[in-house]
């Protein structure tokens, strides 16, 4: 017996269908910008240059730089890439009581270039700098929070705490981040909606260690979880994980991957901030190691590597790790092989005195100073092997620093002129960013430079950052203007 839906069903259907073309069709035409933005009289640094393009103009067009040019006209017809489309009505063949599908509208897209008459919002930048936001390749999260918030403030308090800071980091010039450890799925969602404001977000999930490493926050007498013991508070709300065994590594990576990390992160060795590992040990077996990289290249990403010591640099390099994060004492023969298999070295210039040291205990504090001694010969073997160089800045546990989230920049002067050192934290960092490959969550346009197609993040800036570049820190006072994705989100002109 051939069944058949009843009639009223089947026009309710179609009356949806063809609803949905329409709706398809206003949505298209919604594609068109009623207005751009058009940067005038603008000193441009570009990224990648080491010189200013002079007088220039730049037309954002959504979220996307649209043109680079001199003299761009304040009004008129620009070509705007959309896609349109046009009704196209569809014969469906006779199906038993199916006769009333005949000749259902349907939408039929066609991708073209259109020319529309808009709007231009025009800003007048009178002779400033216009340079591509800020990047900060190793930004952690929790840096608004103190080590006793982390393990008995109330979750919406950090929360708060944390959404607070996005914001600030954000308005201090920095239009994305990587974030190597930490629980920033849902940050970065309310971000990329709208709900909250801050930078763009490249996520690795919880950073993966080992018990008694850099990660582990339990108390001395409480057994690691294979001996029966319980998780400790940031590792039970997702802002660790602590693991022991190569199968137990292979689970973290893929649950971190399986919310959306752009890319992983393992502790290797001994860090400032932890509790019970001192900075010349190892940490992560070799199969451990390799269980994330192969989950990491699954998925077409890579891992990155909290490490200090040259042992650790190489054992994390030969295991399939690509991105080293701190490397304060590295080695020749390290340099080398980092140079061999195209690396990265994200390092931090500590100094002595610096805000994050101050709020050490005595013994934490030595090793703040032992990095700080390694910090000049690492950075003499990153110039002599011409390694790829990220900057981060790794704020921890510690406020105070966050408002000299750029102001540490200016120490590479040492090794790097201004031009490149303005290229690390745009360009630079922004190459970094591409080896999460397809994994990258911000596809549709370039970051760190400004040209056509890229995204339109962009700083207005008070002064020429080629001649200084102490101006882009002080907490962002010297950007009278700052714009992510094409949306104004400080405007002092």
């Amino acid at each position: 017996m051939k069944r058949t839906l009843p009639l009223h069903i089947i026009r309710t259907l179609l009356s949806g269908i063809a609803l949905m073309a329409l709706l398809s069709v206003s949505a298209v035409a919604a594609d068109i910008p009623a207005e751009v933005t058009l940067f005038k009289n603008v000193n441009v640094f570009d990224g990648k240059s080491d010189k200013l393009l002079m007088g220039y103009d730049v037309l954002v067009v959504r979220n996307l730089i649209k043109k680079v040019a001199k003299d761009i006209p304040t009004s008129g017809t620009y070509e705007l890439d959309v896609t349109t489309g046009g009704l196209k009505r569809l014969d469906m063949p006779q199906m038993h009581d199916w006769h009333a599908a005949r000749n259902v509208v349907t939408i039929y897209e066609d991708q073209k270039t259109i020319k529309k008459e808009v709007t231009v919002k025009v800003i007048d930048g009178g002779g400033r700098t216009l340079m591509p936001g800020l990047i900060d390749a190793h930004w952690h999260m929790f840096n608004p929070l103190t080590m006793p918030d982390v393990m008995t403030a109330h979750l919406d308090y950090i929360h708060a705490k944390i959404a607070v800071e996005a914001e600030k980091t954000l308005l201090r010039g920095f239009t994305t981040i990587r974030e190597p450890g930490g629980n920033s799925f849902g940050l970065k969602r309310a971000i990329d909606e709208g709900i909250l404001v801050g930078p763009r977000i490249l996520p690795s999930g919880p950073p993966i260690a080992q018990t008694s490493g850099h990660f582990d926050f339990t108390q001395p007498w409480e057994p690691p979880k294979r001996l029966g013991g319980q998780p400790s508070r940031p590792e039970a709300y997702g802002m660790l994980r602590v693991i022991d065994g190569a199968d137990d590594a292979l689970a973290a990576a893929r649950f971190n991957l399986k919310q959306g990390a752009s890319q992983l992160k393992i502790a290797g060795g001994g860090g400032i901030a932890s509790n019970y590992d001192p900075l010349d040990v190892s940490e992560l077996t070799v199969e451990e190691t390799k269980a994330v990289v192969a989950a990491a290249e699954n998925w077409n990403t890579y891992v990155a590597v909290h490490i200090y010591t040259a042992r650790g640099i190489k054992r994390a390099l030969q295991a399939g790790v690509i991105s080293i994060e701190h490397g304060h004492f590295l080695d020749e023969e390290g340099a080398k092989l980092m140079k061999e298999k195209d690396a990265w070295l994200c390092i931090q210039p500590f100094q002595e005195g610096d805000p994050s040291q101050l709020t050490l205990s005595p013994e934490k504090s030595a090793k703040w100073s032992e990095t700080v001694k390694g910090f000049e010969h690492a950075m003499d073997l990153a110039v002599k092997y011409d390694l790829n160089l990220a900057y981060g800045t790794d704020f921890l546990f510690d406020p105070a620093s966050n408002g000299i989230q750029a102001s540490q920049l200016a120490r590479f002067d040492k090794w790097l002129n201004n031009a490149e050192m303005l290229q690390l934290i745009t360009s630079e960092n922004a190459r970094l960013l591409e080896l999460s490959g397809p994994r990258h969550p911000y596809r549709e346009g370039k970051l760190g430079v400004i040209a056509e197609g890229a995204y339109a993040d962009l700083l207005l800036v008070d002064g020429n950052p080629l001649d200084d570049v102490s101006i882009l820190g002080d907490g962002g006072k010297n950007f009278p203007l700052i714009m992510k994705d094409g949306k104004i989100y400080k405007n002092l002109l």
